[in-house]
């Protein structure tokens, strides 16, 4: 056979591409561990502190370690592949106990959660808007009850804490009981029923009057006249207001206060019967006919300037305390008219 020409000839090499063709992982290169620059193991085990000094067996294995990772991280360099992470050497006698997490508590907050009176709301509106119609309901009727009522209040407070009629002055109850006539402070008008003025009947004729009528202030015509004398008024006019307030003390609270024009409520005399409105209640006869006329004379003609009937009435019993004013000043006129022409 031949040979040499037909002898197997070695190829050439060819250089090898080592590269992988698997990208490198995105994760982070470590940096080489350093070498201790103390080779001598008494230097290093001296240099550390007492609770962490390693001993010789510890000291040995933590190098051999250190080492390896070394030397695997130099291999996988030369193959142009990332090295895996190398794990951290522990140290000697560290405590590795992972200490339980604490708990924490949360609160819990639900912003969709209905109000707690949300499952009333089914009496609980009715409940709300019927007393608010109710108040306005209520207000209203009071403002109609004040706005409808004709005249000036009956009752006004009194400077000593009590309440009194206006019929008696309220706030000035105490200012008209004197003995003595007090000059107007006003002007006093003038008319043909005007109570100011002489007397035009006499003692006797109110004797007859009153015993005619059967009243038991019989007998008290004198002191009658008299004090219309000492007043300056003509006691016709309160023989007409006796009559018609009791029928000359027969009929009504006169019986019991003896009070000639069933004067309500006034300071330094006994209150009764408050549950009716109060009236005063006086010492005898005598002592109602002296309020009664220093009522008259010191406050409804001085203070007020009212000295005829059809000024007085309105203010003495109005309409607001359930009397007609029409009718009461009708009486008065009729039955001074009757006794100043001599008829009983």
């Amino acid at each position: 056979m031949a040979s040499g020409n037909y002898a197997r000839k070695r190829s050439p090499r060819q250089p090898v591409d080592t590269t992988s063709p698997i990208p490198a992982r995105a994760t982070r290169q470590l940096p080489a561990v350093q070498q201790h620059p103390f080779d001598d193991e008494d230097i290093l085990t001296e240099s550390l502190p007492p609770r962490t000094r390693p001993t010789p067996t510890t000291t040995a294995a933590i190098r051999r370690t250190t080492a390896e990772a070394q030397r695997q991280t130099s291999e996988f360099r030369r193959a142009g592949t990332p090295a895996p992470r190398a794990a951290r050497p522990l140290q000697p006698n560290r405590n590795t106990t992972r200490k339980p997490a604490s708990k924490r508590r949360y609160q819990v907050i639900d912003d969709y959660a209905p109000h707690p009176l949300h499952r009333h709301r089914r009496w609980l509106n009715p409940l709300v808007y019927s007393s608010l119609i109710g108040v306005v309901f209520l207000a209203l009727l009071l403002w109609a009850a004040i706005a409808q009522r004709p005249g000036a209040p009956m009752l006004l407070p009194y400077a000593g804490g009590q309440v009194y009629n206006i019929q008696v002055g309220a706030d000035k109850a105490g200012t008209w009981e004197s003995p003595k006539p007090a000059p107007p402070k006003v002007p006093v008008p003038t008319g043909p029923y005007s109570i100011l003025g002489k007397p035009t009947v006499t003692a006797d004729f109110i004797n007859k009057v009153l015993a005619n009528a059967g009243s038991p202030a019989a007998g008290k015509g004198q002191a009658m006249y008299d004090l219309g004398v000492q007043y300056g008024i003509d006691p016709v006019f309160g023989l007409a207001f006796f009559q018609h307030e009791s029928t000359f003390g027969k009929n009504g609270e006169a019986r019991t206060t003896m009070s000639l024009g069933n004067l309500r409520c006034i300071p330094d005399h006994e209150c009764i019967d408050q549950d009716r409105g109060g009236y005063a209640k006086f010492n005898g006869w005598e002592d109602g006919f002296r309020s009664w006329y220093a009522l008259m004379r010191n406050l409804y003609v001085a203070q007020w300037g009212r000295s005829t009937i059809d000024t007085i009435i309105p203010k003495y019993a109005p309409s607001a305390d359930n009397n007609n004013e029409a009718a009461y000043i009708a009486s008065v006129k009729r039955a001074v008219d009757n006794w100043r022409a001599g008829n009983l």
